[in-house]
């Protein structure tokens, strides 16, 4: 009898372990798929702005080296980025929905390149502030990895991405930090960002080029 009361408390007891594991488990699984896409863009777009240091490398098929530049760059969410190149040679251009323009030294003068060259412009906007929406308008999106190390994989879906790129891969925490660009004719670039701040007091130069 107590034989019999032991494997069946034993019985119970296994079945309570098993019941906890599964419940563990299965609250794992619901935190894993909890950080979406929404979870991202909102993420990334509630900052005012985002300052810091970049690198771009460019492997061209036809050279040995990558193209190297260095220098700065400014963010406001879904509004404005401020691109300040310093390496090899100094250049400022700002990118919002009305266009690229260039800074001439004196004022902002806008470009007027092939519309392909305008959409990658604003392509590099949705990309460093979160535009899921603007991004799933030309690729495929998968998310993957938690909301304190995550990857997003991006597939061109559009004709006119389709013709530059066969893959975007951006990877993150609170922030961007990489970007890589694969290029249909084979050639990479691969962007990191350093140094960042979020909030950061602009200068009053830099919020007359990010309004004006």
């Amino acid at each position: 009898m107590l034989f019999g009361s032991q494997g069946c408390l034993k019985g119970t007891k296994m079945k309570l372990w098993q019941w906890l594991l599964g419940l563990c488990w299965l609250m794992a699984g619901l935190s894993a798929h909890a950080f979406g896409l929404a979870d991202l863009s909102q993420r990334l777009q509630q900052p005012q702005a985002v300052a810091g240091d970049f690198t771009q490398e460019r492997y061209l098929a036809s050279l040995g080296k990558p193209l190297r530049t260095e220098g700065e760059f400014v963010l406001q969410p879904k509004r404005a980025l401020l691109w300040q190149m310093q390496k090899p040679f100094a250049q400022q251009l700002r990118v919002r929905a009305d266009g690229v323009w260039q800074w001439t030294g004196k004022a902002w003068q806008r470009q007027s390149g092939a519309g392909g060259q305008q959409r990658q412009m604003q392509l590099f906007l949705d990309l460093l502030g979160g535009n899921a929406q603007g991004l799933q308008q030309h690729f495929e999106v998968r998310l993957t990895g938690t909301e304190q190390a995550w990857q997003l994989a991006l597939t061109p879906k559009t004709a006119l991405m389709q013709q530059i790129f066969t893959r975007i891969d951006i990877a993150g925490d609170n922030v961007v930090r990489q970007i890589t660009l694969q290029e249909k004719q084979g050639d990479k670039t691969v962007m990191r960002f350093s140094r960042i701040r979020i909030n950061p007091a602009l200068a009053a130069d830099t919020r007359r080029a990010l309004a004006d």
